[in-house]
């Protein structure tokens, strides 16, 4: 009993340890990584090429996928380019397996000693995240050896060895198997490396585990699936396509495992080495042969999955995929395009507030009014998924951008409120009774909110973009506009000096509407704030002198 928790422990320890490398990396790499593979996507074979490179880095094809996916879904690549991407993703992962088996189990005190020296004495830096790549590395190297260690007591049992016997006989339960391990650990890579290791150690026959790698590669594709199940149906084609190719590539290859075994074994040494080579040639063989029809499986894909209807904006999130959340950075994205989203349904009410003022217009100030509830559960949805993100895994840059996340989508939900609150007042005391403001009254708030209109885009691109100069730009308008709505409030005293009768109906109503559009507009400018403060543009007190003397008694 106590060598066979041993082993179980060695396996969870090999798990973990890649789990810590593949988190890891995408902490330290994960927005370049993103960008190496948004730009290189151009053809399929350098969307192949792209994805042997990312995984092998990453270690793992389900990661790739799970960022290759959020392309698709952002409609950046094209779902054959990224099937070409998981062709290629599914090589690198294999080309790993051959790297770690071989006995490098020299290097687990060397990689562990530097790794914990980086990552306790600089955690929070990119050195201390790279120290916890090297840990995971190291575990992975040390539970390698701890699984061969385990296994040659095992392999002495008369159970045990009646067990393994048993699974020679049935290439169909293996493949299952090999799959079942494979989604209950999250790991191929780490299925591929511990069967490698049986294999070496006598405790399975070497045919046994080159049908447990054809099910760890089978059961890569249905984790993927399985991880983008809640997501949008674009996320959900690209592991759908990916899994079709590893059925056929299975189908194709399990009636060649004896030819393997036959001609291939002698050649190649070590059992290990004839089981991790086998992964390499599945997977080398099988972007061969399918890398050409990637746009009929896309094809297929897509008549499984068809893509939903556009509609026009609802409280329903768009861009907050669950599956993304297992990387930070591209989770960061998703966030940051349903904050734009969040934007559009404000702009949406602030442009029909002027029709409903102009008009009259009840029912359109009801569905404005209801958009509201919209902007509301758009900031609840989008501050729930921001949670879900660890802070701790965000690089500098991307903790800030949580944050300024976090602060536009609250200005976003404050000015709908405050939009909702005016189109209340304007049905209560101008539509309702019958009123209408002033020619001139009228021009004002009509310049008004042209203006705080242009600001709202403005701050949405300043959002986006991060650009410094259009910060700037954006917080003079504070100020501009704070001037203009005080000399509105003047030129209104002076009509209602003059006896205007529509002045004097509506006057409460207009000077409450110009003070709502500057709040507004102050809201729309704090955007700017987040943005200055990183460039240092910002003066640490605006006032001219910090502190004032009270006169003396």
């Amino acid at each position: 009993m106590k060598h066979l928790l041993n082993l179980l422990a060695a396996i969870a320890l090999l798990v973990w340890g890649t789990h810590l490398v593949r988190t890891g990396i995408l902490r330290v790499f994960g927005a370049n990584l993103r960008q190496v593979l948004a730009h290189s996507i151009s053809n399929r074979y350098t969307a192949a090429i792209s994805g042997v490179g990312v995984t092998a880095l990453v270690q793992s094809s389900t990661a790739t996928a799970l960022i290759v996916s959020s392309f698709v879904g952002q409609g950046l690549v094209t779902l054959p380019l990224a099937l070409a991407v998981m062709l290629g993703a599914d090589v690198g992962t294999s080309m790993m397996a051959v790297v770690f088996s071989f006995d490098l189990s020299w290097l687990s005190p060397l990689l562990i000693l530097l790794g914990v020296m980086l990552f306790i004495s600089r955690q929070d830096t990119t050195a201390g995240r790279v120290g916890r790549i090297l840990i995971g590395v190291g575990l992975m190297l040390l539970a390698l050896r701890l699984v061969a260690d385990s296994t040659a007591v095992l392999t002495q049992a008369p159970a045990v060895k009646a067990l393994l016997a048993s699974l020679g006989s049935d290439l169909l339960l293996e493949i299952t198997l090999g799959a079942l391990l494979v989604v209950l650990s999250y790991s191929s890579l780490a299925i591929v490396l511990l069967t490698a290791t049986l294999a070496a150690s006598g405790v399975v026959p070497v045919s046994v585990a080159l049908g447990l790698v054809l099910g760890a590669n089978l059961g890569s594709g249905l984790l993927a699936v399985l991880t983008t199940l809640r997501s949008a149906i674009p996320v959900r084609q690209v592991p759908l396509g990916n899994l079709f190719f590893k059925l056929m590539g299975v189908a194709i290859a399990a009636p060649f495992v004896g030819l393997w075994l036959k001609y291939a074994s002698p050649y190649l040494g070590q059992p290990a080495q004839v089981v991790v080579l086998f992964h390499l040639a599945f997977n080398l063989l099988t972007a061969v042969l399918f890398i050409g029809v990637t746009q009929l499986v896309a094809s297929l894909v897509e008549k499984l999955l068809p893509k939903p209807q556009k509609k026009s904006a609802t409280g329903r999130p768009h861009h907050l995929d669950p599956s993304a959340l297992a990387t930070p950075s591209l989770a960061i994205s998703c966030a940051a395009r349903e904050a734009l989203h969040q934007a559009d349904v404000v702009e949406t009410m602030l442009r029909g507030l002027l029709e409903v003022i102009v008009r009259n217009d009840l029912r359109l100030a009801e569905e404005l009014r209801k958009l509201d509830d919209t902007v509301d559960s758009l900031y609840s949805s989008i501050k729930y998924y921001l949670t879900k993100i660890s802070r701790e895994a965000l690089a500098e840059d991307e903790s800030r951008r949580w944050t300024d996340i976090i602060s536009f989508t609250i200005n976003m939900e404050q000015i709908g409120d405050i939009i909702e609150r005016v189109l209340i007042d304007i049905e209560d005391k101008k539509i309702k009774p019958g009123r209408s403001f002033s020619e001139a009254g009228m021009a004002e708030i009509v310049e008004l909110h042209e203006r705080l209109t242009d600001n709202l885009r403005l701050g949405m691109s300043v959002f986006l973009n991060g650009s410094v100069r259009d910060a700037q730009k954006l917080l003079e308008e504070k100020s501009r506009f704070r001037d203009l709505e005080r000399a509105y409030a003047t030129t209104h005293l002076s009509r209602l000096s003059a006896n205007t009768v529509q002045s004097f109906e509506t006057s409460s109503l207009h000077i409450d509407l110009i003070s709502d559009l500057k709040r507004i507009n102050s809201h729309i400018c704090s955007i700017a704030y987040p943005i200055l403060d990183s460039a240092g543009a910002l003066a640490p007190n605006r006032l001219r002198q910090p502190t004032l003397v009270e006169p003396s008694p």
